[in-house]
């Protein structure tokens, strides 16, 4: 069955939004608010509602909170992703909660400058979107 162009066509936003999460390099991280920033568009929860409506076809693992929190129902598939790109983790402490790591954020987060990969844990990440710290981002 063929898709309906005008009812099934993908969102302009979420095109938009899905575009950035392929240029993520593997072992890095951008969250929901630097991807919108980036875009100059829509906010934290816009590009959430793109990934979770239409992220499952590019690497989604790479688009996360703010916190570096894995996302809920699916710690253990992004676990296993993070893993195998070497993305910079925190292990949580024996009382977290389920024992899951988080992300390292301060060492994850891309700024979104091609070539800026091969610096996987440079400070230089902290100078991209969302390098306020203001903690708005989801």
């Amino acid at each position: 069955m063929s898709e309906n162009p005008t009812s099934d066509a993908l969102p302009e936003y979420a095109e938009r939004v899905l575009d950035v999460a392929e240029l993520i390099p593997p072992g890095r991280v951008m969250t929901y608010g630097d991807i919108a920033e980036w875009l100059g568009d829509g906010g934290p929860r816009q590009v959430g509602r793109a990934m979770a409506l239409y992220g499952s076809a590019v690497p989604w693992w790479r688009v996360v909170r703010s916190d570096g929190t894995l996302l809920p129902g699916h710690e253990l598939r992004a676990l296993n992703h993070y893993r195998a790109e070497n993305t910079p983790l925190r292990e949580a402490p024996a009382s977290a909660d389920g024992h899951v790591p988080r992300l390292d954020m301060r060492r994850a987060r891309w700024d979104g400058v091609p070539g800026a990969a091969a610096d996987a844990g440079s400070d230089g990440v902290t100078g991209g979107p969302g390098a306020d710290g203001g903690g708005a981002h989801t």
